[in-house]
């Protein structure tokens, strides 16, 4: 009986498999050894398609944000819908493959200047700079005060959909993603608190951190 026909050794094949690895790997422990064993080939095979780990992983990143922006495209509605259907869908994603989205953030888009550390990712520049236009459409209605800096509104609702998808992965092992009771709403909450604030002009918000951060 003739074996199994193996998939073609590509990069993408490569990619493919190392996704299906982390989830049941800790990414530490990821290796070109332990991913070429499991496609049946020896290591020094992998080197013509990818160059080293940091090249596979880099490989790995450019395909989560592709799916994320997969789901940004079905993003549509006024500004704010958009801003929150972008928040959304960037939750979505960690939820739906949670060692890819790890892998994701070991790299920036390029507003984020990181002295010091080169690790800008294409993809990453591409999605974070999808909700922009949602942003300055927002801006001119007012509806996100036309004082505030663009790029740092995207940031501030970037750091706000990260930090609940960080927050709804917590319980999360081998792939699996349990969300607590009550925490499905999570994102739309902490999104209109955020979205609220943005509507106050930059001078106002500060004022207002530094009453709540000034003893009674």
């Amino acid at each position: 009986m003739a074996p199994p026909r193996r998939e073609a050794l590509t990069r993408d094949a490569i990619v493919r498999a190392a996704r299906d690895m982390l989830r049941t790997t800790e990414l530490d422990d990821l290796s070109l050894r332990k991913l070429a064993a499991a496609l049946g080939v020896t290591a020094p095979a992998l080197y013509a398609h990818v160059e080293d780990k940091e090249d596979l992983l880099r490989a790995v990143a450019e395909t989560g944000f592709r799916d994320l922006l997969g789901r940004l495209e079905g993003v549509s509605g006024d500004p704010l819908e958009r801003l929150r259907g972008y928040g959304r869908a960037y939750v979505a994603q960690a939820l739906a493959d949670p060692e890819v989205f790890r892998v994701m953030f070991l790299y920036r888009p390029d507003a984020l200047d990181v002295p010091g550390v080169d690790n800008a990712l294409d993809a990453a520049t591409e999605a974070f700079s999808r909700p922009d236009e949602a942003v300055r459409d927002a801006m001119s209605l007012g509806v996100i005060h036309p004082d505030r800096d663009p790029v740092r509104v995207a940031l501030v609702l970037w750091t706000t959909a990260h930090g609940c998808a960080t927050v709804l992965l917590l319980g999360a092992r081998e792939g699996e993603v349990i969300v607590p009771e009550g925490m499905d709403t999570l994102v739309d909450d902490v999104l209109e608190v955020t979205l609220a604030g943005l509507a106050l002009p930059p001078a106002a918000a500060e004022q207002a951190a530094a009453r709540q951060s000034s003893p009674a």
